[in-house]
């Protein structure tokens, strides 16, 4: 419905006085829309109802334990932070995240415009025949003539029941949720650095125990040629060393692919091509860090970790989304207003006389739409269930993941101390093996069999050695990694559950 008031040169006016009636008719309307009950069937958890004391144990507690922005420095690898930075200057994926937050951002300042009044105008010339019979009066019926208008025209969506307001502030939770996903990304890759770069000082580890060996295996091989020129040893015991010289060297080339594979990964982390990864030399000596936890863990956990703060401000954008669908049972009002010139021919285009001046507020309301926006309501409610499911399930989840370092961190302690000893044994049992071999006592059965639970241990020395760099990212990573709230027109305190 729309009433237009156009002042003809005698300066009447239409009268407005069915807009009441009109207004009152469709708002009592409104009142008889039903959304039959329909609601949120879920609720987020709260942080404090997870009980987390018995899994924790006897773990230290460390107000300080929170990890710094640059947690990657307290390894002490001048090489990884070099890697680490410029991998968060240049990566393609970090870029492709903020390229989204940007995105998203925009999205929200579209949506905010929306609330406000539009102004447009318009000019517009048109030459044309007018018909004999049309519309158009003498003297330029059946003639060649022009239509000009110049008009500015302002609009106005008026929010009544705040449908606006709801999806302005749904766009803005999903741009907030978009900048935190940017600085989860940049947790990402740091850790997936740092992970790459503790499997290249694995590597590293494995290739001096496999160098070793060969230096061991050539050893024996010299001494069992020795013992079969002295028809000590047959030519099978030589046969034997031998060919465990050359398998011990294809370890070798084995830990040395796995070294250009990893270099090779480390460069395409970083956005650059595998020269880059030529460049990188062997890590240094890097320190793991100790368990420490910080004091109030889960409740403070919601705000430290990106995945979960980003899930939550996705909760708030379909909670929103619920206010949109529910305000579309109500009136639309929108108002319309113009003023300009309108005139047949170019003479007086920009007299009084041409003047054109109208408003019109329109109303509209659906009468009968089948069910449908009682659908889309229910729609916008099992959207917001499955989000408040899923930070639910992400809030468990991140409780699990710092618990299951502190578990890994607790084995790996009872682990290197049982490798230590069995190392010192294998170690024993090997030296006296050889001893006997070199004094013609024992034979060379006897060194291979001693050998084998040697090589298995230092293997697993290093291993371990690796694992509890992996266990200090992982712990980093489970920690939030620094995480801290944006900054910015987006940036709000984060939303309470």
């Amino acid at each position: 419905m729309s009433v237009t008031q156009r002042p003809a040169s005698s300066g009447n006016t239409r009268p407005m006085s069915s807009l009441g009636a009109a207004l009152g008719a469709l708002l009592l309307l409104a009142s008889c829309a039903s959304t039959h009950g329909i609601k949120p069937q879920s609720s987020p958890a709260s942080a404090d109802n997870l009980s987390v004391e018995r899994s924790l144990g006897q773990v230290p507690v460390d107000s300080s334990a929170w990890p710094a922005q640059d947690w990657w420095t307290r390894f002490g690898d001048p090489q990884l932070d070099q890697l680490i930075s410029e991998a968060l200057a240049g990566s393609p994926s970090l870029r492709v995240a903020l390229a989204r937050a940007r995105q998203a951002s925009a999205v929200a300042e579209s949506a905010n415009a929306a609330r406000s009044p539009r102004v447009d105008s318009n000019l517009s010339v048109t030459r044309e025949r007018f018909p004999a019979n049309g519309v158009i009066p003498p003297p330029f019926a059946g003639h060649w003539g022009s239509l000009d208008q110049l008009q500015a025209t302002l609009t106005w969506d008026v929010d009544f029941w705040g449908k606006n307001r709801a999806a302005f502030e749904q766009a803005l939770g999903q741009a907030r949720a978009a900048a935190v996903d940017a600085q989860a990304a940049r947790l990402a890759l740091s850790v997936d650095i740092a992970h790459a770069y503790v499997e290249l000082t694995r590597a590293y580890l494995q290739l001096d125990v496999a160098q070793a060996t060969v230096d061991q295996r050539q050893r024996i091989y010299a001494l069992t040629r020795d013992r079969n020129a002295a028809g000590i040893d047959s030519r099978l015991e030589l046969k034997q060393a031998e060919a465990a010289v050359s398998a011990a060297r294809e370890q070798v080339v084995q830990w040395n692919e796995t070294i250009e594979l990893t270099r090779n990964q480390i460069a395409a982390l970083m956005g650059q091509g595998p020269d880059r990864g030529l460049s990188i030399t062997r890590p240094g000596a890097m320190a793991a860090a100790d368990a420490a936890l910080p004091a109030r863990l889960p409740s403070q956990l919601l705000g430290r970790r990106p995945d979960i703060v980003a899930q939550r401000w996705r909760v708030e954008a379909t909670r929103r989304g619920i206010d949109v669908a529910k305000a579309q049972f109500y009136p639309d009002v929108n108002l319309t207003a113009f003023v300009g010139f309108q005139n047949l021919g170019t003479q007086g285009f920009l007299a009084l006389s041409s003047r054109q001046i109208g408003v019109g507020p329109a109303l509209s309301l659906p009468l009968f739409d089948a069910g449908q926006r009682r659908a889309n309501l229910a729609a916008a409610d099992a959207q917001y269930d499955a989000a408040v499911e899923q930070y639910n399930q992400s809030l468990s989840d991140a409780l699990r993941e710092v618990v299951d370092q502190l578990t890994s961190f607790r084995s790996l302690a009872q682990q290197r101390g049982e490798q230590e000893l069995a190392l010192a044994a294998s170690r024993d049992a090997y030296d006296l093996a050889l001893l006997r071999y070199r004094e013609g006592v024992g034979n060379y059965l006897q060194v291979l069999s001693a050998e084998a639970p040697l090589l298995v241990q230092e293997s697993l020395e290093a291993d371990l050695r690796a694992r509890a760099l992996e266990l200090s990212v992982n712990l980093v990573r489970a920690l939030g990694g620094g995480f801290e709230q944006p900054t910015g027109p987006l940036a709000a305190a984060a939303p309470q559950p």
